[in-house]
């Protein structure tokens, strides 16, 4: 059995308004359950689940899967977009959060690839 990883991220949704409105989001990877997936929880009780190379190559330029989009923002920051039939969610995301969870992904799942 692997430990599964949960960090959490302050999001910050992005709309036409003024000013944005932060999101707290719980980024999970279970090894156990699916190596190549993580998840994004958020409070509303949605929870997305996408391969985990999507999010690792979209911090390094554009990229689209399925209802999933992630793109770099700037040098520091990363975009992370939900759609669904109703509207997009645009939430960003400092990109040293992302970067930290998927390094703990890879440490988790590094014994299990090794045996």
């Amino acid at each position: 059995m692997t430990a599964v990883v949960e960090d959490h991220a302050l999001g910050r949704i992005v709309t036409d308004a003024p000013q944005y409105r932060s999101v707290h989001v719980a980024l999970r990877y279970d090894p156990d359950g699916d190596p190549d997936a993580v998840s994004f929880a958020f409070p509303s009780g949605r929870d997305w689940t996408f391969p985990r190379e999507l999010l690792e190559t979209g911090l390094r330029g554009p990229v689209r899967r399925g209802d999933i989009e992630v793109w770099p923002c700037g040098r520091v920051q990363a975009v992370v977009e939900f759609h669904t039939p109703d509207g997009v969610a645009v939430v960003q995301f400092d990109s040293k959060v992302l970067i930290r969870f998927l390094s703990h992904t890879y440490a988790v799942a590094a014994p299990a690839s090794a045996s």
